[in-house]
């Protein structure tokens, strides 16, 4: 697969929804852990619900354009949102607990989500245009 198909206009727009879903998600999580001290797990994954919600409607409609109305995609959306989360959060903390060791615990794990959203947004996005919102090919002309 060229890399001219992978950075097209729809990955600009998934950016575009990608920095709503950060200002919305990113503010949630911090405040949280934060304020609210919610702890690492709720906070990170309280910042995919209120994300996730958002990142559907508007990848739906905006970036991916995608017609279908089933609740197979919409299960495939939350399977995708769960597994990228997950691996990616779950590698994030160990690797940056193992490399900032030297720092407090409390800096850990804010360094922590943010290199869980960069792996996130990467996995997600792969996931989303490939798997969840992809367009399936027409049948050839006879």
């Amino acid at each position: 697969m060229r890399l001219k198909k992978l950075v097209d206009i729809t990955a600009l727009k998934f950016i575009l929804v990608g920095v709503v879903n950060t200002l919305v998600g990113t503010g949630v999580m911090f405040l949280l852990y934060n304020v609210f001290h919610t702890g690492y797990w709720i906070a990170s994954a309280s910042n995919y619900v209120v994300g996730s919600i958002v990142s559907y409607l508007l990848n739906k409609y905006f970036t991916f354009q995608h017609k279908e109305r089933s609740w197979q995609v919409v299960v495939k959306f939350i399977l995708n949102i769960t597994l990228c989360y997950l691996i990616a959060y779950g590698l994030a903390k160990p690797a940056v607990r193992f490399i900032f060791q030297s720092f407090s615990h409390s800096v850990q794990e804010n360094l922590a989500m943010l290199a869980g959203m960069g792996l996130f947004i990467i996995l997600n996005y792969f996931g989303q245009r490939f798997l969840v919102f992809r367009k399936r090919e027409e049948p050839p002309a006879e």
